[in-house]
């Protein structure tokens, strides 16, 4: 599909009428506020929606490649300027949206290394990942776990460890839990970083006990 694009939001866009949500990226929500370097809020996801239309109307049109439909039918894609550059790369390397790991497997996770790395957008503050500040909007607050800023260790905004114990247990660690500080990934054993307590459960991790 190819056409003049109209930015919904920072992750979505519309091109003849058709809704298009970038694929393996997560923008922050148009209502999402994020601390800048100097602890004050702004509007992050308007930044990102922003900044977006000024990026796609300086090389029109936009070209999506089919990826699959998400659960409310929109039309997710690989997109591109005219100019061959991939919006999604252009997107987390600019610090305005993040490496969705369950969808991309990590295919802009070097881009978000460089924009943690450069402070650029909203890597100069801190700020909640989309993905857990909409599961926090859904979530009675008792049940929220309120994300500080992100880690600097390579888990790329994603909390939870999978962690595998000697008898090698598959058990996760949420952030708040007794033993979550000391316990440490290393991926090439098989642990891993989840996003989401469903995520860890579904790839077959359980819940630590404390």
């Amino acid at each position: 599909m190819s056409g003049r694009a109209s930015v919904v939001d920072g992750d979505t866009i519309e091109i003849h009428g058709e809704r298009i949500r970038f694929n393996g990226i997560d923008a922050p929500e148009s209502s999402q506020r994020c601390l800048d370097a100097n602890g004050g809020k702004y509007r992050c996801g308007s930044v990102s929606a922003n900044a977006l239309a000024e990026f796609l109307e300086k090389s029109s049109p936009t070209t999506c490649d089919f990826v699959d439909r998400d659960r409310y039918g929109r039309f997710v894609g690989n997109c591109w300027r005219a100019d061959g550059i991939s919006v999604q790369e252009w997107l987390v390397e600019n610090g305005l949206a993040l490496d969705w790991k369950r969808y991309s497997g990590g295919a802009y996770a070097e881009m978000e290394k460089r924009a943690r790395s450069t402070k650029s957008g909203m890597w100069s503050g801190t700020f909640e990942t989309p993905w857990d500040w909409r599961a926090n909007k859904r979530a009675p607050a008792a049940a929220v776990v309120p994300l500080a800023a992100l880690p600097a260790d390579g888990s790329a905004g994603c909390q939870i460890k999978g962690n595998i114990s000697a008898k090698g247990e598959h058990i996760y660690h949420v952030p708040g839990q007794e033993h979550y500080s000391r316990t440490k990934i290393t991926e090439n054993k098989g642990e891993r970083w989840f996003c989401t307590e469903d995520e860890a459960v579904s790839a077959g991790w359980r819940p630590a006990a404390r």
